[in-house]
């Protein structure tokens, strides 16, 4: 009998434990949107150069996948029950891959989730991936230090600081994913088009 009590005594208190578990938030998954279309170009002549793409190095508060916020002086926040679909760096370095398969001047691409050697790496630090309020101004913040090296040697060729800041007239957070997509869509097109430039200056002559 006394048994029986400290058994049914331990079952109440494992419901009882279980029952006062904090429960996950639920929240909306966002994924970067694009406003560019889905055609790549046809008229240019691709270039002979490989090009690997490297996620950014970022702080803590950007690699992760909470959508950062600066409501006020240096206070990193996050908007509440949002996410994004992978961290910021993953983020741009896919943008950066569809920008550069969109543009159609460098098709031999790869990433760093494969092991394929380039010619030409790029990848650098991404300083801000955020929203940012300024009195009564809100905007979204994309800077990137990018950098170009050479692929066997690691040897950097050329570093360039990149920054975009699309103004937002609607704070709700489908307003200001929508911000980050077109903050994302021109630093892309401005980092293509140097590396281009920059690769058909600097990367090693093609083999035969």
């Amino acid at each position: 009998m006394k048994l029986t009590c400290l058994a049914l005594l331990a079952s109440f208190t494992l419901i009882s434990s279980c029952s006062i578990l904090p429960k996950s938030e639920p929240f909306d998954l966002y994924r970067l949107p694009s406003v560019q279309s889905s055609a790549s170009a046809s008229h240019v002549t691709p270039q002979r150069w490989s090009l690997r793409l490297n996620k950014p190095q970022a702080s803590e508060a950007l690699n992760s996948p909470n959508i950062a916020v600066i409501p006020q002086g240096d206070v990193i926040s996050s908007y509440k029950g949002s996410r994004w679909s992978d961290p910021a760096p993953v983020l741009l370095r896919n943008r950066l891959l569809d920008g550069f398969q969109r543009d159609g001047r460098v098709t031999l691409l790869s990433t760093d989730d494969s092991n394929f050697q380039a010619d030409m790496e790029m990848g650098g630090s991404l300083q801000a991936f955020q929203t940012e309020y300024q009195g009564s101004s809100t905007s979204v913040v994309v800077r990137l230090d990018a950098l170009l090296v050479r692929g066997y040697d690691q040897r950097i060729l050329a570093s360039k600081r990149f920054e975009v800041r699309q103004p937002l007239s609607d704070v709700q957070v489908p307003a200001v994913v929508a911000g980050f997509g077109q903050a994302s869509d021109q630093l892309t097109a401005q980092v293509v088009n140097w590396a281009v430039e920059q690769g058909q200056k600097l990367a090693p002559p093609a083999r035969p």
